[in-house]
């Protein structure tokens, strides 16, 4: 049998690349396996984006501020490695209506410490002059960021390596091994893993793994697509989505959910979502879906109605009922524990689920309490 670790990480996306490197930094052993390639599921089917503008008050908010410390702090000599850019996000309000529930919004967000500036019709304008001209008023989230997801992945994984961290791709995990009540470690297609710790960090595949050892976790995949435009000189500023893109975000409806968001990247492409529906792992095309979005799009910025887009993908995002993540230790199986179900936001709440998930894996108090993503809170019923 393999020698054991304090840690065994399944999933090496960019939540569990985070968890590796926040706990090798901390002294534990690390080991970490996917049955794929690393960043080879979910991370690499997103934008890759750093928001704190489209997450409501609640355990959320407060984990996507102290993650966004992080990401301008102590990793900040990093951000060259993820290309890392603070390009501000911008939430538009098309209605009065629209505004006055955002306004409600910022309120409830400047009490938690989050920069945002409300910005009039003319502000909106000399920001993104491009933008639909029937907005009534928007909101600036200067910190709002964009990453490059893969590379956040290599980078975290090749930081663990060097610390004593042992990555192993291409190793299905077929079972875990127990010592009565506890999980001690896990089963592979390579042979057994032992370790004082199992992480599920499997993204939107997590129920089936935490199903191994007969535990209830309603994680669930929510297909999402995102279009890539020809290349072309900047006319986008700014990440840019409409005010329902957090009612949609928000939504427990399984139907096909569209809201527009508009963002350049580096290259001169822009990215054009969003979308979100429970269809499983279908890979069947949604034509509507895409219908949808690039409608959207021209409408937030009417000059995208004239522009190429050249290709298409989609991805599956962690979907949890209660619009919590599921981050700790789980009650009903020692040794067990989860870092899953932050669906679209996985990339920019990574670093801080890492790195308390490594506080609390190497019994120190976190930064921050996780008894709201305590994984226990679900039911047999799928419902805290």
């Amino acid at each position: 049998m393999t020698r054991g670790t304090d840690v065994l990480v399944i999933g090496a996306g960019a939540i569990g690349a985070a968890i590796a490197y926040y706990s090798s930094l901390l002294g534990l052993s690390v080991r970490v396996v996917d049955r794929g390639a690393p960043g080879g599921g979910t991370s690499s089917r997103c934008e890759g984006n750093i928001l704190v503008s489209d997450k409501e008050r609640g355990p959320e908010l407060d984990l996507a501020n102290y993650s966004l410390g992080l990401w301008h702090g102590e990793l900040a000599e990093h951000g060259r490695r993820w290309e890392f850019e603070q390009k501000g996000g911008i939430i538009v309000a098309s209605q009065e209506s629209s505004m006055v529930s955002l306004r409600r919004a910022l309120t409830a967000q400047r009490a938690h410490g989050i920069a945002v500036q409300e910005l009039e019709a003319d502000d909106l304008l000399a920001l993104e002059p491009h933008v639909s001209p029937g907005a009534v008023g928007a909101a600036l989230y200067p910190d709002d960021s964009q990453v490059m997801p893969m590379q956040v992945v290599a980078h975290l994984l090749a930081l663990a390596r060097d610390r004593g961290a042992e990555v192993l791709p291409r190793r299905e995990v077929t079972g875990l091994l127990r010592k009565g009540d506890r999980v001690v470690g896990a089963r592979t297609s390579h042979g057994d893993l032992p370790a004082g710790a199992v992480v599920n960090a499997t993204g939107p595949w997590a129920a089936q793994l935490a199903a191994l050892a007969d535990v209830h976790l309603p994680i669930a995949p929510r297909r999402g697509y995102v279009m890539v435009t020809e290349p072309m000189p900047p006319r986008v500023f700014h990440k840019v989505y409409a005010a329902e893109y957090i009612d949609d975000v928000g939504t427990s409806d399984a139907s096909l959910q569209t809201s527009p968001v508009v963002e350049s990247t580096p290259a001169g492409s822009i990215l054009l979502g969003s979308s979100r529906e429970q269809v499983g792992f279908s890979d069947r095309l949604s034509r509507e879906a895409l219908r949808r979005i690039a409608r959207n799009a021209a409408q937030l910025f009417p000059f995208l109605a004239d522009v190429r887009v050249l290709r298409h993908y989609h991805g599956f995002r962690p979907y949890s009922p209660d619009h919590v993540p599921a981050i700790g230790a789980d009650s009903r199986a020692p040794g067990l524990w989860h870092a899953t179900g932050h669906e679209g936001a996985g990339i920019g709440l990574s670093v801080g689920t890492g790195k308390l998930m490594a506080q609390a894996l190497a019994g120190h108090r976190p930064d921050l309490d996780l008894s709201p993503f305590d994984p226990s809170r679900f039911t047999a019923g799928g419902t805290p």
